[in-house]
């Protein structure tokens, strides 16, 4: 019975998209040609992993250079008091802020820390209308059965509603491993919802568990579904891979593609150690490579 009410979401959903996904391939694929153009990509993950440790200002001048129009911001607790200086520099240089990464660790039994505190207050001072991409540790849902920590999701997200509507902002919900980053978990939370204007954020990299699923999966998230985050892909690992080095990623972003998705795509900057620039770079040469091959393939299935 615990899992009845998601089965019987996930079959009305399929129905209802199966008839949209029974046109040829090459027809589903043209509805949306500028799914992985560089105007529609989003940086991610590129503000702690940064070696160079650029700042605000540099980091929208890098982002400018490059070429890329978004931003979703991650930060550590060092980087949350220059959130006001980062909306300032990315709207000199015309760089939409995208999404803040909202991680709530439910520590002492409070959903909001000073960390988060300080987000919403920053972007409330500066009129900011944003994405909280909001997820949560394993130990949130600790000790509890699935209909429990359903119903904490429901509880603890509709809260954060309350808070971040006030100030025009929308929260997605962040598949970051654990129960919670179980896509099925999070539709059942967001059904449960009143106000069930939430998204999904969906990344490769914490999907690894998923492939053999995902063209079923990626379906019946699609009316959900706001960013999806690429990486190179392999089924087994390792997490974090250049986009193109992979074998699984082509195919993940052709069902994107024939799905007819229409949200945002998540470039990643995830690696230690490095000139997060070049890092950018590397990750938009090997999407140019699988986008070059996935044209090559669609041309031969045509003849």
């Amino acid at each position: 019975m615990k899992n009845q009410r998601f089965y019987i979401l996930l079959i009305s959903i399929f129905l209802a998209q199966l008839f949209e996904s029974c046109t040829s391939s090459k027809d589903q694929i043209d509805t949306n040609p500028l799914l992985f153009d560089k105007n529609n990509l989003v940086a991610w993950c590129i503000v702690p992993f940064d070696s160079k440790k650029r700042n605000p200002e540099e980091r929208a001048k890098m982002l400018s250079d490059l070429g890329i129009k978004s931003l979703a911001w991650d930060w550590r607790e060092e980087h949350v008091s220059t959130l006001e200086e980062e909306i300032n520099a990315l709207k000199k240089y015309d760089i939409e802020l995208k999404s803040v990464w909202f991680w709530v660790d439910g520590n002492n039994g409070n959903i909001m820390n000073n960390s988060t505190e300080r987000i919403l207050e920053s972007l409330e001072k500066t009129g900011t209308q944003t994405e909280l991409w909001v997820s949560f540790p394993a130990s949130f849902f600790e000790n509890m059965t699935d209909d429990e920590k359903v119903q904490k999701g429901i509880n603890t997200i509709k809260y954060l509603q309350s808070r971040v509507k006030k100030i025009g902002c929308k929260i997605a919900l962040y598949n970051h491993g654990d129960w919670f980053g179980e896509p099925a978990n999070q539709i059942m939370i967001i059904e449960g919802l009143e106000d069930k204007d939430v998204g999904l954020v969906y990344n490769f990299h914490h999907a690894h568990d998923q492939l053999d699923g995902y063209e079923e999966l990626i379906q019946i998230m699609k009316p959900y579904l706001w960013t999806v985050n690429l990486n190179g892909m392999k089924k087994n690992g390792p997490k974090i891979i250049d986009i193109g080095k992979g074998d699984e990623e082509m195919h993940m972003m052709q069902t994107l593609k024939s799905l007819d998705f229409h949200g945002s795509i998540g470039i990643l900057g995830h690696t230690e150690g490095e000139d997060i620039e070049v890092v950018l770079k590397r990750n938009l040469e090997g999407l140019k490579y699988v986008l070059e091959r996935m044209e090559q393939h669609e041309a031969l299935s045509t003849y």
